[in-house]
């Protein structure tokens, strides 16, 4: 990989860093755990469509990973990995698939089985089917939040892109 990519990568892993932390900032208005906007998911979206799946699995790991530090929960990492792991195998799949002009519904996918990740790594943890009463909630959250971050994916690789790629 040339140092320009690796340099475009990075910053693209710090971008998504830097909102996911102003974004653990702010209050949760909905009281369901879990509930929240992902904004740093735009980062990834445009990840998907810009970059090859190593890349964008690269950004997503070390994203994931430095946000668990950061955010000062360990112990999420097992959540959030789940998630992400399930969210960026089923925007690569469907990227085949979905054009250009529809990349938040790539994106809404992507929230739901990034919410099923989770959800089965709580009910492996908890070893309780109990954890599921709120799976519905979440579900209605994320496709809202993942329409939100894939339109804005989307506004931004058609405004001619935050950079060019190699």
């Amino acid at each position: 990989m040339k140092a320009k990519k690796l340099a475009r990568l990075a910053l693209l892993t710090a971008v998504a860093l830097i909102i996911f932390i102003i974004e653990l900032q702010i209050p949760n208005i909905i009281p369901i755990p879990g509930v929240k906007l992902g904004l740093a998911n735009i980062v990834t979206v445009y990840a998907v469509y810009k970059y090859s799946a190593r890349e964008t699995a690269a950004v997503v790991v070390t994203r994931v990973v430095l946000g668990s530090i950061f955010g000062g929960n360990i112990a999420a990492i097992m959540y959030s990995m789940a998630g992400a792991v399930m969210c960026l195998a089923g925007m690569l799949l469907i990227k085949r698939i979905v054009s250009m002009n529809f990349i938040w519904l790539s994106s809404i996918l992507g929230a739901i089985l990034h919410n099923t990740g989770q959800m089965i790594v709580a009910v492996l943890v908890m070893r309780s089917f109990a954890v599921l009463s709120v799976y519905p909630f979440l579900l209605a959250a994320g496709c809202i939040a993942g329409a939100f971050t894939g339109l804005c994916a989307q506004f931004l690789i058609k405004r001619g892109s935050l950079e060019k790629t190699d």
